[in-house]
């Protein structure tokens, strides 16, 4: 030691000293640094940062050798060998380059120490390569106990520096790794000085290959120069390096921890990369090591604790083959009642990336959106699209000897339900007639709504006809029985058309036309009740489809013309009024009468523009007529119903200038079961303007006196039936006896209809009914034929 610190202090240029320190230092640093780099790197780019780094570190150890032999005072006399000198740089980077790629590469401490300690070799091959170079007249002898001590503070600094370099990538680890490599190249080098022995021999010439120690200086200090680029170069790089791999990694954390799904990077092998808590959490592997580890190792845990089921070593050798063979898959897994879809993407280069997706809520809001798709949303029971569907599997299942019946159910009067007491109490309905359908169909069977009231059954495995009756029959039995709904006592019926498969068809699509037009033949024949189809049918809804056609076609060709019967007063034989009658002049089926058309227009809502005709074409022919004839006009039930009611017959009377008082508005009673308060006040309306309101057909149905007093008729006209067996039955007698007596009590006029005979009159004449209207008198003609009508003496009209 003590000769150490003789040649230290006594034989070097302390100034020089400090310059190759600090040369030291600087390429130390550099050297980490790069370290760190090829560590962080992987492939072919970790190779570049070794090399480089082994070039900065072998520059650095030559540079700072040979800075302190310009500093040693014995050796200015000499020179160095060139050859030599450069073998000295190639040793210091080729076995640096070695050590420090074992470092580099490897993440067990020994090999990292070993490595070091190969760097620490590296800077003893180059220091003594580096002195055979030195040629002076003197022998050089060695102290072996300080060799091998100056040997060994190379590699053991070496391999200290080295391991804490590895440790962590941060200032203070770098700092102190730069140090430790500073040292160890500093400490040997000064060590080994301390071994020269020098003995002067004047035979020992310079040979003419060397370099004097002056030229050496600038080689060294060009070498110093570069090493400083190199480092400042490598420096920046590094920075740069770190700088936008930290904000690509501060990037990448944010983007998965932020992710919605959880996400897991496998290489090749099927060992986890990267993974995402997010994908944790989903997996319930949040108390699991999983970095580092294969795919399956952690599946056989997870299939230990019972908390994956399959055979886990076959789907790990799957999802491995489906990745090298870059088949991208998707699969639906359950986990802690959770539905997860995972979908594998292959990487280039091998290994998959997996992203996992909790499905739950799309899934039940896909199957919420799909029975929404196919179940009404009042009922829940089937709507037409599930029930074409289930009637096509029906129809698919149904074998040679089986039947299958389909079965259209419409409510009756359903719709006055909803006008008088309101639409919750009419979807209150609807939910009850659909769970009564529910419990009286068999289990096979499947009840569907279509829409409105409208209703439908399938009846699947029955090969007799019977037991579609007797479905049918059952399913009126329990539709038509009351319905207690917000303290309301409902009565509605259903009308039910039945067809048969295969023998009414064998498609969906003709079996609920066919059982469409069985219904209508059911509501037809008074409803209430069901009907089976038959094979005329088509052909008379294929009538009344052309006649509903060319309905439509003639108000747009004026087709239609009001006719005009007179009624007379009873007493004085003088025309009081005329009631307008409308009747169809078909181009080619002449004139069709009113009972062949008025039920299907009032059916296909075409009775309001019918309706607004009539009343506009009357009152404008009243107009011409005297001031004391008066015009009577039907009003439909449906022509109530229209909120416009109001509003056409203001514009009917300013249109035609006729007073109100003329105009003469017949309803029936059917008007009046509709929505009674709504009804009432219509009719006081109408009354309020002037208009007159008769009764019409008055005893035909209820005949309920609270009509007469809930509203102040301006006449009742008795129906014809009754007229046509005044002579021949009493109780016809006794009933037209009663309402004219009613009538006179009231203040009402009592008109009759349908006289035709003389007897008929005079028995009117003596019960006091006030007026009579039938062909006895005229037979309904048209506008034209008016004046000639009111000429005629009360005789009875010839045909």
């Amino acid at each position: 030691m003590h000769q150490v610190l003789y040649c230290l202090t006594e034989e070097h240029d302390w100034r020089l000293v400090a310059l190759g320190g600090a040369v030291c230092l600087l390429a130390s640093a550099a050297a980490i640094s790069l370290f760190h780099r090829a560590r962080a790197t992987h492939g072919p780019g970790r190779l570049a940062w070794i090399a480089l780094d082994a070039a900065v570190s072998g520059c650095g150890i030559w540079a700072t050798h040979f800075i302190a032999m310009l500093a040693y005072g014995p050796g200015g006399a000499g020179a160095y060998n060139i050859p030599v000198t450069i073998l000295s740089l190639i040793f210091a980077i080729s076995v640096t380059f070695v050590g420090l790629s074992l470092a580099a590469s490897s993440a067990r401490a020994p090999w990292i120490v070993l490595g070091g300690a190969i760097v620490g070799t590296g800077v003893a091959t180059m220091h003594y390569t580096g002195m055979a170079a030195l040629e002076m007249p003197a022998r050089v002898d060695w102290i072996g106990s300080t060799v091998a001590a100056s040997v060994l503070f190379g590699i053991v600094f070496a391999a200290l520096a080295l391991f804490v370099a590895a440790r962590r990538d941060d200032l203070f680890h770098a700092l102190t790794a730069s140090t430790l490599l500073t040292v160890a190249i500093v400490a040997h080098h000064f060590t080994a000085m301390g071994a020269v022995v020098l003995t002067p021999d004047p035979t020992l010439a310079i040979s003419g290959l060397s370099i004097p120690p002056a030229s050496l200086s600038f080689v060294t200090a060009g070498a110093a120069v570069a090493i400083i680029a190199i480092a400042l170069v490598a420096a920046l790089l590094d920075r740069r390096a770190k700088g936008e791999l930290g904000r690509q990694q501060v990037v990448l954390d944010t983007a998965l921890e932020n992710m919605s799904q959880g996400l897991c990077m496998f290489d090749a092998d099927g060992k986890i990369i990267l993974f995402n808590e997010r994908y944790a959490a989903m997996l319930g592997r949040t108390d699991i090591l999983l970095t580092g580890r294969l795919l399956v190792d952690v599946l056989r845990e997870e299939q230990a604790k019972g908390q994956w089921q399959g055979d886990a070593g076959e789907f790990f050798a799957r999802l491995v083959a489906d990745a090298r063979e870059s088949r991208t898959t998707t699969d639906i897994v359950t986990r802690f009642g959770r539905s997860i879809r995972v979908v594998n993407q292959p990487m280039q280069g091998g290994g998959w990336v997996a992203t996992f997706e909790d499905i739950t809520e799309w899934l039940e809001a896909q199957a919420k959106i799909s029975h929404m798709a196919r179940h009404d949303a009042l009922t829940s029971l089937p709507n037409r699209v599930l029930f074409h569907e289930q009637l096509v599997q029906g129809l698919r299942r149904t074998g040679s000897g089986d039947q299958l019946a389909v079965l259209c159910l419409d409510l009756d009067h359903f719709k006055d339900i909803n006008d008088s007491l309101g639409h919750p109490t009419g979807d209150a309905l609807l939910k009850e007639v659909g769970r009564r359908l529910k419990v009286t169909v068999g289990e096979s069977d499947t009840v569907a709504r279509l829409g409105g009231d409208e209703f439908a059954v399938v009846q699947i495995g029955r090969s007799e006809e019977a037991a579609a009756r007797s479905l049918a029959g059952r399913l009126v039995e329990v539709i038509s029985a009351p319905y207690e709904i917000d303290d309301h006592q409902i009565i509605i019926g259903v009308s039910i058309g039945i067809s048969l498969s295969p023998q009414d068809g064998d498609n969906p699509d003709e079996l609920l036309k066919n059982a469409d037009l069985a219904l209508y033949r059911a509501k037809a024949d008074g409803r209430g009740t069901y009907r089976f189809f038959e094979t005329g049918m088509d052909a008379r809804a294929q009538a009344r489809r052309l006649l509903e056609m060319d309905m439509r076609a003639a108000l747009q060709r004026d087709e239609f013309q009001p006719y005009y019967q007179p009624i007379r007063d009873v007493a004085s034989g003088r025309v009081v009024a005329f009631e307008a009658l409308l009747r169809w002049n078909h181009p080619q089926r002449g004139l069709i009468a009113p009972l062949s058309f008025i039920p299907l227009a009032e059916e296909t809502g075409l009775i309001i523009q019918l309706g607004d005709f009539v009343l506009r074409s009357a009152c404008t022919d009243a107009a011409t007529w005297p001031d004391d004839v008066d015009v009577a006009v039907n009003l439909s039930p449906v022509q109530f119903r229209n909120p416009n009611l109001i509003a056409s017959v203001t514009e009917a009377l300013a249109l035609s200038g006729l007073d109100a008082r003329r105009l003469e508005l017949e309803i029936t009673e059917s008007v009046l079961l509709q929505n009674s308060e709504a009804t009432l006040t219509t009719l006081h309306e109408l009354r309020a303007m002037g208009v007159r309101i008769s009764l019409d057909d008055f005893g035909t149905g209820y005949s309920s006196l609270s009509y007469l007093r809930s509203f102040p008729f301006d006449k009742i006209k008795i129906d014809r039936s009754f007229v046509s067996e005044l002579a021949t039955r009493e109780d016809s007698m006794a009933i037209i006896r009663a309402v004219t007596g009613l009538g006179r009590s009231l203040g009402i006029v009592t008109t009759a209809e349908g006289v035709e005979n003389d007897g008929q009159l005079e028995l009117l004449r003596r019960e006091g009914c006030t007026q009579a209207q039938g062909y006895l008198f005229s037979k309904p003609r048209p506008a034209s034929d008016v004046a000639i009508m009111l000429d005629r003496p009360p005789l009875r009209a010839t045909a």
